[in-house]
């Protein structure tokens, strides 16, 4: 196999962030072996697997010389504590719904990822290591786009994302490979990647605004906190959209919830809407609003919504054909 492998070290831009690929390292597997050990025991029964992720987990990679782990358990909530007690610290979710995200810096730095058993985040992980594991041209592919994106000013940057260029400048070769290891799973994401930013731009506009017809005039909230963007992933392509509001006294609102035209009458709107509720009631939200169209009205009616008063703190105005309707979650 060709050794495309980089040696980079620490690259500083902007007098602050770095970002620091070294060549594969073969102590990495051991170094998660006894990682993995530390977990098993304080996790216990709670325990179902645990998998070496990243590009540590990849013979002959360079890599950050961070250990990625996946955790499967029964209850991640209940994860946090035991972790918490072997050094770990709790980072939230990031941009993965149902993900819990703990880091560990000292001799062995680990980024660890925890997923209840059944979330497709643990598939698409392993199937994206096991490719790169089996296909050398893929790996020397992957090798030389890291090399590229460290030689790249916005690799360094943060626009309007939590997460730098370097990251977010590997999304499409994922997808890529992904697509060819047969990953098909329904995922939902929260807006993070300019492509999911994008996605949502078009499925405002085309399905929402261009029947007014104006200029979509709420992408300011795109940006504030009180307002959650999601997208419907089938495998790695986006089929939905859901703009959520997030209300005082444990209530939400949805303000658009979309799937596709040429994904449509396949349930995919069924399941999406059943994530947008499981995600909340997570975050101690009791119940649900939304203003359906006369169109809409089944489909909210046969996922458990009644009619109700919408009672929007806010005070937007409606339309008059609309319907006010709520589930309590």
């Amino acid at each position: 196999m060709e050794n495309d492998n980089i040696s980079i070290g620490h690259i500083t831009m902007s007098g602050s962030r770095k970002i620091e690929v070294v060549s594969y390292n073969p102590e990495w597997p051991r170094m998660f072996a006894a990682e993995a050990d530390l977990i098993r025991k304080a996790l216990g029964e709670n325990c179902i697997a645990i998998h070496h992720v990243g590009s540590t987990s990849v013979p002959g990679l360079a890599a950050k010389p961070k250990i990625d782990i996946i955790i499967v358990v029964k209850e991640a909530e209940n994860s946090i504590i035991n972790l918490e007690s072997i050094g770990y610290q709790y980072k939230g979710e990031y941009n993965i719904p149902f993900h819990f995200g703990f880091s560990k810096r000292g001799d062995t730095n680990v980024n660890l990822h925890v997923y209840e058993e059944g979330n497709p985040e643990i598939e698409l992980n392993l199937l994206f290591r096991d490719y790169l594991r089996t296909h050398p041209e893929a790996l020397n592919e992957y090798a030389k786009l890291k090399a590229y994106l460290l030689t790249q000013p916005t690799s360094f940057e943060k626009n309007n994302s939590i997460f730098t260029g370097y990251n977010l400048g590997k999304d499409t070769f994922i997808r890529k490979l992904l697509q060819k290891a047969g990953f098909n799973k329904l995922r939902m994401h929260h807006c993070t990647h300019y492509e999911e930013w994008e996605a949502a731009k078009i499925f405002r506009q085309k399905y929402f605004f261009d029947k007014v017809p104006i200029s979509d005039p709420y992408t300011w909230t795109f940006n504030h906190p009180e307002h959650v963007h999601l997208v419907l992933y089938n495998g790695t392509k986006i089929i939905g959209y859901a703009h959520l509001q997030l209300w005082l006294e444990q209530r939400a609102a949805i303000r658009i919830i979309v799937i596709d035209e040429a994904f449509r009458n396949q349930n995919f709107g069924g399941q999406f809407l059943a994530l947008c509720e499981k995600w909340l009631k997570s975050k101690n939200y009791k119940s649900l609003h939304t203003e359906s169209s006369p169109a809409a009205y089944v489909f909210y009616k046969k996922h458990g919504y009644k009619e109700m008063p919408f009672n929007d703190p806010v005070g937007y105005e409606s339309d008059p054909q609309d319907i006010p309707m709520g589930k309590i979650l």
